[in-house]
């Protein structure tokens, strides 16, 4: 029996709008288990910047989805998590499962920091997600027909968000996967451009992937007049951990869920029958 069974208390999910947060929260209102949202448009509302704020979306939750906004890979995650996870303890959460990031020294960071709680926990250190192009900050550049990023032959083992919603709903609902280090990848590994030319041909549209060098995606980036704290982190992920540095395979998908885990072809058919890429299959 799991900790949300025998209490009833919430499962507070943080970024509980975003890409697997959603995921994990519909899942579990379908299993009839109580959900709190931590967003900052929720009631109690949830701001990682604001720490007056942490109390009031912990109070009376039995377990917490921990997801960093915007990356656990920022400058100071690990700490505001560590904080995190000694609050939630101290007010009497038992469980926390974290989404975490391969390659990202911060992020391990703030594995540690969950494991040393005190909390019952499960790690889910996940590659690049799928949804970045159909649900994150590629898919304007999808919809444009050219995706242009400082990256050529590294190769990434994309990961479906619903294989990590499936983890993670499995971490609240069954004791097994407590104390487990789940890392999560798709089943094979892909260049960028290997993915954008599998979209293309799922979307029936021409989309090109274009190589820039560092100095050309900074000054891209600049163009768009982003906060420069997002640039940064955006330079970090692009240039530093795409570094060939996860060019590995794990079973994690396998050993959490005991199914294989989703391939990219067939993300990009599914997403493409949405029409949401534009085109038609």
């Amino acid at each position: 029996m799991t900790v949300t069974q025998q209490s009833m208390k919430p499962i507070l999910i943080l970024g509980g709008t975003g890409k697997t947060g959603r995921r994990i929260a519909e899942q579990l209102v379908a299993r009839d288990l109580p959900v709190r949202i931590g967003s900052r448009g929720s009631t109690p509302s949830f701001d990682w910047e604001n720490r007056a704020t942490w109390a009031g979306a912990l109070e009376g939750v039995g377990a917490v989805y921990v997801s960093y906004y915007p990356d656990l890979a920022a400058p100071g995650a690990s700490e505001a998590v560590g904080t995190f996870a000694e609050l939630a303890v101290a007010m009497g959460v038992k469980r926390l499962v974290l989404l975490s990031g391969r390659g990202e020294p911060e992020a391990q960071r703030a594995e540690e920091m969950v494991k040393q709680s005190g909390a019952e926990w499960t790690i889910l250190r996940c590659s690049w997600f799928m949804q970045n192009f159909s649900e994150s900050f590629m898919l304007d550049a999808v919809l444009a027909g050219e995706v242009a990023l400082p990256v050529g032959a590294v190769r990434e083992p994309f990961v479906d968000a619903d294989d990590i919603a499936d983890a993670a709903v499995a971490a609240f609902t069954d004791n097994r996967h407590i104390g487990q280090f789940y890392e999560l990848t798709g089943p094979r590994f892909m260049t960028f451009a290997e993915a954008v030319a599998d979209i293309a041909e799922a979307a029936g549209r021409e989309i090109r992937f274009v190589e820039l060098t560092t100095e050309q995606f900074a000054a891209r980036l600049a163009e768009q007049q982003l906060p420069q704290g997002l640039i940064d982190l955006l330079m970090m992920l692009f240039t530093e951990v795409l570094d060939g540095r996860n060019e590995y395979l794990t079973d994690g998908v396998e050993r959490a869920l005991g199914r294989p885990a989703r391939d990219f072809r067939d993300y990009a058919s599914a997403v493409a029958a949405t029409g949401i890429w534009g085109g038609a299959k």
